[in-house]
């Protein structure tokens, strides 16, 4: 009976990562519900809190790799504790932010938090404890992106309305707080720590005796992963993934349709359904990659993508009906990358070394999406709109779908790294 128990520990462990994930992505997603109020409070424009907010992204891939390589040297439970608890930190301190100056190292400290637990966590957890149905879980994973916001958004655009922005930052770093002894208490390293096997593996897999240094170890694996083409396509690819989504609709939306008179509640609830419809699409993502060659889910979702984006500045003149289908449509598509691109990653680098891998890839998305979070917020303060930006990521994401179909049907596996 205990080793039953025991058979379905991977389950307990992917639910507390997914559970992480959602809290990380409550951090990174509700800082576009600020612009306005910091704006009213303080007179800071968007540019200015731009320069915070593209801060925050960049840090949040760039963190990536080496927080992968941390877990692999210090333990996931030890990196992820530490990277809540810097959350917690970094969301009462934002509080008492006075002068636009102290958003920087807010947004340093904030980025470091979150970026430890985001993609590269996940692809770590989905890597150790899956062999079968590993597209999926890394889609469910993906989904707490979306989940993030479906939680978050809603409820804290109704607190800031009534009662200021400040109580949203509390409720997060509470929730944080909380999570470190949960995480602390249930996450394990690898099956062999409770004596089984990978779901869906044959035998108990030993863990690595040798333990690297993070920071050789993530420098080692973009060394050895640069003299890849494969690579990177996916890096290129997914810089333009992070320009088109969390840089550009995930941090300016909310204050683009204030723009047009939407209040921000509204607008959090427009975010929400992309929420609700990216869960079903990321995780629906998951299943086809387990099924179907990545490259060409890759290309539709990309090219899909573009032309949604492409279409928003006409959507806000269509009244009730052209932002909830553009909520709809573009809600299915706006993480549904990342199980393709980990498939990819995996199958070039193999399957020990590509969160590290992944990492660097995530960090090339969130260049992009701290490129654009600054770009647009900029674009806006001088043109007085956000319509260009919104066009020329469009145009971005066409040029993606042909990326990514170019990339080697089944990649060779590449030399381990010295």
């Amino acid at each position: 009976m205990a080793v039953m128990k025991r058979s379905y520990y991977p389950i307990v462990v992917a639910a507390i990562t997914f559970v992480a994930l959602v809290v990380a992505a409550g951090v990174r997603s509700v800082p576009t519900m600020y612009v306005r109020p910091f704006e009213s409070e303080f007179g800071w424009s968007d540019g200015v809190i731009s320069n915070a907010l593209a801060l925050q992204i960049a840090l949040y891939g760039l963190v990536g790799p080496f927080a992968a390589a941390a877990m692999e040297r210090y333990g996931v439970r030890r990196t992820v504790v530490v990277a809540v608890g810097l959350i917690a930190c970094a969301m009462l301190a934002l509080t008492r932010v006075t002068a636009a100056w102290q958003l920087l190292p807010w947004a340093g400290v904030a980025g470091i938090g979150v970026g430890s637990v985001a993609l590269s966590f996940g692809a770590t957890i989905a890597n150790r404890w899956f062999v079968t149905q590993r597209g999926l879980v890394i889609g469910v994973f993906s989904a707490g992106n979306a989940t993030g916001q479906l939680v978050f958004l809603p409820m804290f655009g109704f607190l800031i309305q009534q009662h200021g922005w400040r109580i949203s930052a509390v409720i997060l770093a509470v929730i944080a707080l909380v999570l470190v002894p949960l995480c602390w208490s249930l996450l394990r390293e690898r099956p062999v720590d409770v004596n089984i096997a990978p779901w869906g593996g044959d035998t108990v897999e030993p863990a690595p005796r040798e333990r690297r240094n993070p920071l050789a170890e993530a420098f080692a694996a973009l060394t050895s992963a640069s003299k890849s083409r494969t690579f990177w396509l996916l890096a290129g690819s997914f810089f333009i993934c992070g320009a088109s989504t969390n840089g550009l609709i995930g941090t300016h939306l909310v204050p683009a349709c204030g723009d047009h008179g939407i209040p921000e509640t509204r607008a959090a609830g427009l975010l929400a359904m992309m929420g609700v419809f990216d869960l079903i699409g990321t995780t629906a993502s998951g299943w086809l990659s387990d099924r179907y060659d990545a490259r060409w889910l890759l290309f539709w979702y990309y090219g899909l993508r573009g032309l949604s984006l492409i279409f928003l500045p006409y959507a806000f003149g269509l009244a009730a009906l052209g932002l909830p289908a553009f909520a709809v449509f573009y809600g299915l598509d706006w993480i549904a990358t990342v199980p393709p691109t980990l498939r990819l990653t995996t199958a070039a680098f193999g399957r020990e070394r590509a969160a590290v891998v992944f990492g660097w890839i995530a960090a090339a998305h969130q260049l992009g999406a701290g490129m654009v979070a600054l770009s647009a917020g900029w674009m806006r303060t001088i043109q007085g709109t956000y319509d260009q930006a919104f066009v020329l990521s469009g145009a971005l994401c066409l040029a993606a779908s042909v990326i990514v179909i170019s990339i080697a049907r089944h990649p060779r596996l590449e030399p381990a790294f010295a």
